[in-house]
């Protein structure tokens, strides 16, 4: 099969959405037949702008294709598939395991977090368990955020944070222990370097001064480039405008904030710019189909 163009892989949030990051929260955890039986197992390639996957599989046999490279193998394994990584799989049906995706600005985090071991998190790869202790440790560490994302309890994004930092950790760790080996997953040669720079240099501009509102044009000024330059790139590698990158990242605070806190729906819009609490409600009304007071109420509501 001739390798698709960088062009013509799709880009999703979550596979098969193309809509906003469906959480307040700044991980998704599912199972994955949960997704993938929806899709006769097979999950096509395809790419994400800004999310990274944390795929364990538990028991069970996958094709792997990453990158271009196609692997089979069983579990227990982890698999790291960063930010505009193409992928794909196909699973057999008795596959066992979760797939955790982590949102950029917790997938920052984490990096900056592990130091010089946050690569492990930056770099396609795919790592067997093979030792025993080592499996069982994960598998626990997985089973808990499962657990803890599905129910709503005191403390549960507090409690989320630290489980999946120390899941980060452990994957940096057998990350090192393989270092030494050939990769065996090469970088795409598809998509220039200078406009991957721009765009991850545009996401970590957003991340610094979203609660500001800057202008497009202002972002792409630190970045050297002309405005136009930057939504095309945006369009080409994330297929979202630069201005839609930038209200996804307000948003998502704004539901996290309306989720998380008690602020009034006044100091959230303050908190994120608005000049005024009808322009937040406007904008977040465009973009959920909800104005904030009916959100948080959602949110709150009983299970």
């Amino acid at each position: 099969m001739p390798a698709l163009s960088h062009d013509a892989v799709p880009v999703f949030k979550l596979y098969g959405e193309t809509r906003h990051w469906p959480t307040p929260d700044l991980l998704h955890c599912e199972s994955i037949a949960e997704r993938s039986r929806l899709h006769d197992w097979h999950i096509k390639t395809h790419r994400h702008a800004d999310l990274l996957h944390l795929l364990h599989i538990a028991a069970g046999e996958v094709v792997l294709d990453l990158e271009g490279t196609q692997t089979r193998f069983c579990g227990p394994a982890l698999i790291v598939v960063p930010a505009m990584a193409i992928h794909g799989f196909h699973f057999e049906q008795q596959i066992r395991g979760h797939i955790i995706t982590l949102a950029q600005p917790l997938a920052e985090h984490l990096i900056v977090a592990l130091s010089h071991q946050g690569a492990a998190l930056q770099r396609s790869g795919h790592y067997r368990l093979v030792d025993s202790g080592e499996a069982q440790t994960i598998a626990l560490l997985v089973a808990q955020i499962a657990d803890e994302y599905r129910r709503p309890a005191i403390n549960r994004d507090l409690v989320l944070h630290a489980l999946i930092q120390a899941l980060a950790a452990q994957v940096a760790r057998r990350a090192e222990r393989q270092r030494s080996h050939p990769p065996a997953l090469r970088p795409t040669p598809s998509t220039s370097e200078r406009a991957r720079s721009h765009l991850q240099r545009f996401q970590a501009l957003i991340e610094a001064h979203y609660r500001e509102q800057p202008t497009v044009g202002a972002l792409a000024k630190q970045l050297g480039i002309t405005a136009a330059h930057l939504n095309t790139l945006c369009r080409q590698l994330a297929d979202r405008s630069a201005l839609q990158l930038l209200h996804e990242r307000i948003l998502l605070e704004a539901k996290r904030q309306l989720t998380y806190t008690n602020m009034t729906i006044s100091e959230v819009a303050d908190s994120l710019g608005f000049s005024e609490p009808a322009y937040f409600t406007r904008f977040f009304k465009r973009l959920t189909g909800l104005n904030p007071r009916d959100f948080r109420m959602r949110q709150h509501a009983p299970c």
